[in-house]
């Protein structure tokens, strides 16, 4: 399998966002269900596996990915991000970010961040992080006091790269200043594209990027025809029943494409970001082992220009029916 760089770190072309094996975002899920899906992703050739201090309850997502990764740590990428499992009787900094998440609270005070790490690391069961994300900018801290603290982090040997995630270019030269950013999560994909500036910013500073959400919340594979109660997507516009339908109709073109190169539309989904930067890493989430193996296998397809311009012109006239970024589309981190 060919490998792509997140600064020091060698990762797999495309990763695993562990998210979705938490429940309380895509409905429900068992452990054992949870476990068997990355183990797959694993077995698949995932080595950048990500997830969260925030998902799932008390650390449960860390801990999940802790047992499945014990015994095959070697070659593996870590990747956690820190900042919604506020210490008791700290301050909680809420901020609004979209309809989906409504209202959020972080604290990035410097002062926790150690704990944080080391909660993670015994959750994870791994003596350093791979690589780790701020999960949102603190609007009540400055974001440089809070980088400072990853960078001491690596110091002492608990990190090994610093990633930034939902940031703004302008938040990334900042931190990059303070010390350098290995990677940067940024939501792109075919549904919903990046922050231009933020791209110009990272490809100036050699900023590595991991493409979250890039099967558009599920949308891409072309098989969501409706949302399922408890689902959070059912809070995105575009999801709604006469969006989703109107979007799935405009798709067509693209799902077409795929249908003639012998792919699914969630490979052709993967394979197309991956032609749009040499430094991009999507981190696609999934419960279903054939699922996985089908998202790990587009790490390696490859698309003529012909067909990249095909794919271009397809896009051009695929103007999402409804608001539906993840994050607030108005600018809200």
């Amino acid at each position: 399998m060919s490998v792509r760089t997140l600064g020091s770190l060698t990762t797999s072309p495309i990763g695993f966002g562990a998210m979705v094996l938490s429940p309380g975002m895509y409905g429900e899920i068992d452990d054992r269900r949870g476990e068997t899906a990355l183990r797959a992703a694993l077995d698949a050739g995932a080595t950048l596996i990500d997830t969260a201090d925030g998902y799932g309850a008390d650390g449960h997502n860390e801990q999940l990915v802790g047992r499945v990764v014990a015994g095959r740590r070697d070659g593996l990428v870590i990747a956690t991000k820190f900042g919604f499992r506020i210490p008791e009787g700290a301050e909680a900094h809420r901020f609004p970010v979209s309809a989906a998440f409504g209202e959020l609270a972080v604290n990035l005070d410097p002062k926790y961040v150690r704990g944080y790490a080391e909660q993670s690391l015994r959750n994870l069961g791994v003596e350093a992080i791979d690589l780790y994300y701020p999960h949102f900018p603190d609007p009540q801290v400055p974001f440089e006091e809070t980088v400072g603290a990853v960078a001491e982090l690596i110091g002492a040997g608990l990190v090994r790269q610093l990633g930034l995630s939902n940031v703004t270019a302008e938040q990334l030269r900042l931190a990059h200043a303070v010390h350098p950013v290995a990677a940067v999560q940024v939501q792109w994909s075919m549904w919903q594209p990046a922050d231009p500036a933020l791209l110009t910013a990272a490809r100036e500073l050699g900023v590595g990027l991991v493409a979250w959400s890039p099967l558009g919340g599920g949308f891409l594979t072309g098989t969501v025809q409706q949302v399922a109660e408890g689902d959070f997507r059912r809070n995105l516009e575009r999801f709604d029943e006469a969006n989703l339908r109107a979007n799935n109709d405009r798709y067509a073109p693209v799902r077409a494409i795929a249908a003639e190169l012998g792919l699914t539309p969630g490979q052709l989904a993967l394979a197309w970001l991956l032609h749009q930067d040499a430094h991009v890493v999507p981190i696609p989430g999934s419960r279903t082992p054939a699922h996985i193996a089908e998202n790990l296998a587009a790490g390696e397809v490859e698309l003529s220009a012909q067909v990249l311009a095909r794919i271009t012109a397809a896009l051009e006239g695929f103007a999402p029916a409804g608001r539906g970024a993840i994050l607030a589309e108005e600018g809200g981190r």
